[in-house]
């Protein structure tokens, strides 16, 4: 078990680090904020309801096992199953017994929640290159784009956390 370092050996932040620290931060707190507001004005679900819907939307067969769908969306098993019950309430979404092991569920996205999700992205999208992609230059874009790939990989070195590398769906 390693001690975490106390305050004499701690690798303290530099001013700049320490900015760019608290801008990120802030960002990580608002922008998904400013998604959720939008998305539940404009078409009733949350920021983490559309990832869902998203996620599945972009598989062949619009079906992923819960664990699977839990990574992609960045999101604990609990969350997620409350989650997909609402979903599944509202008809966006069905579960079943996967046919491979009985033992685990699948998410399968339903015509419904295709339709919801086809209605649903071009707001979002506008909200995203609004809040992000308009404030930035396209080497802007490509190195926000390699910095944050190196922040995930820091976090999870195991790298199964992908999406379609050509996805048109945010």
């Amino acid at each position: 078990m390693t001690t975490p370092p106390g305050p004499d050996d701690a690798r303290w932040l530099s001013s700049a680090e320490n900015l760019t620290w608290l801008r990120l931060s802030e960002v990580m707190i608002r922008l998904p904020a400013a998604l959720d507001a939008q998305l539940t004005r404009d078409a009733g679900i949350s920021f983490y309801e559309y990832m869902v819907l998203a996620m599945l939307s972009e598989q062949d067969d619009r079906t992923l096992g819960m664990g699977q769908l839990a990574r992609l969306t960045s999101g604990s098993l609990s969350r997620l199953s409350h989650v997909v019950k609402r979903l599944e309430k509202q008809g966006y979404v069905r579960r079943e017994a996967s046919q491979h092991d009985r033992r685990h569920t699948n998410a399968i996205l339903t015509d419904a929640g295709l339709d919801k999700i086809v209605a649903s992205a071009p707001g979002h999208v506008e909200t995203v290159r609004q809040l992000v992609f308009d404030a930035l230059s396209p080497d802007q874009s490509d190195s926000l784009r390699e910095a944050a790939t190196l922040i995930r990989h820091q976090i999870d070195p195991s790298d199964e956390w992908k999406l379609a590398p050509d996805s048109p769906t945010v």
